[in-house]
């Protein structure tokens, strides 16, 4: 495997590593603040962590598919990757421990992140094999653009003035909840919600462009100037769209697309220009990235809903009986719970490595 291939392998790896720590607190009371997501407008550490794997996602589609044909049998292989994906997200939300193991179907959460990465894969995956790199670099102005001018000048029925703030004449919340109804994660808006998936796709097809520019990279600094392009125009642009991951902002997908690449060119001159060794750890995780993920929220799940007792289940008796201590504060014992989930999975990551065991979804 090519060093560069490698450094993508590890950023992919953190990325899954910062998901299940914020995933997984020791009690969502007590939580350092950068390890929330922006309330609405904003971004802290945790923004980041969504995108940096879509961002991901595209650059996997470029050395995955560059040498491919746009065939029938390929596309075939895009749509049964985007249906496991869609598959293993759906089954996540609608499992429960507890007889009869479904959710009521009447307020079942159909989008999820599992979900969000099966579409855009597959979006992006068909335009890559469709489309030159001009064209994709178009269809992402458009798409950000577009989405811009229509969230915030497009008026509302009964022409109500459209806002970006978490409120009713909000057009991805409006629409979301107009089509999705009750199979929301929040009453009025998701997170992973139909049309801010559009914006999403944007985020990877900059994954795929900068896996070109990764690809036959003479000089670093290439990077380094691309990442600096994106942050500009992504704070520049927070000026009229908000910075906002809910909505998943025009801005906010140019402005994590740029820390992405700004992870990515520094992972890269460490490891293949300056022959650094580090960050293996990560790339273990990277290895089985999704089938991490999908371990590490579903054995959440069932932790929090199997009981041990009348008064804890599995999560709430380990978190009380051993990060619970008088001379450590609660967020303190919360964020030692979250690493020693990590830990855990970091642990298997290895374990699956070692024995070469790597499940491709």
């Amino acid at each position: 495997m090519k060093q560069r291939i490698a450094s993508v392998d590890i950023l992919r790896g953190f990325a899954i590593v910062a998901m299940i720590l914020v995933n997984t607190p020791g009690d969502w009371g007590n939580v350092y603040a950068p390890l929330l997501h922006a309330q609405w407008h904003g971004l802290t550490p945790t923004d980041l962590i969504f995108p940096f794997f879509l961002f991901i996602v595209g650059i996997s589609i470029y050395f995955a598919y560059k040498n491919k044909t746009a065939s029938a049998t390929t596309y075939n292989k895009v749509l049964m990757r985007s249906s496991k994906l869609i598959g293993l997200g759906l089954f996540l939300n609608i499992f429960t421990p507890h007889f009869p193991f479904f959710e009521d179907l009447e307020t079942l959460r159909f989008p999820g992140v599992l979900q969000r990465i099966g579409i855009v894969f597959f979006v992006t995956a068909i335009l890559y094999l469709k489309c030159n790199w001009k064209t994709l670099l178009g269809i992402g102005f458009f798409i950000l653009i577009g989405y811009w001018l229509f969230l915030g000048f497009v008026p509302m029925p009964d022409s109500v003035s459209p806002t970006f703030d978490r409120a009713p004449n909000n057009w991805a919340n409006y629409l979301d909840l107009q089509i999705l109804g009750k199979h929301m994660w929040q009453p009025d808006y998701d997170p992973e919600g139909l049309i801010s998936t559009l914006p999403s796709i944007v985020t990877c097809l900059i994954g795929v462009l900068i896996g070109k520019l990764l690809d036959g990279l003479k000089h670093v600094s290439l990077l380094f100037i691309t990442a600096a392009i994106l942050l500009v125009s992504g704070y520049v642009l927070d000026i009229w769209f908000p910075i906002n991951k809910a909505i998943w902002s025009s801005s906010f997908v140019l402005v994590t697309s740029g820390w992405g690449t700004l992870f990515l060119s520094l992972i890269y001159y460490l490891i293949d220009v300056k022959k650094f060794q580090f960050g293996t750890i990560f790339k273990y995780v990277g290895m089985n990235a999704i089938t991490i993920y999908f371990l590490s929220s579903f054995i959440s799940k069932c932790m929090y809903f199997i009981k041990v007792n009348e008064n804890h289940s599995i999560h709430s008796f380990l978190y009380n009986t051993i990060f619970v201590q008088s001379f450590m504060p609660l967020n303190t014992g919360s964020f030692l719970y979250a690493l020693s989930v990590v830990l855990f999975y970091v642990l298997l990551a290895y374990f699956l490595y070692k024995r070469k065991i790597f499940i491709k979804v």
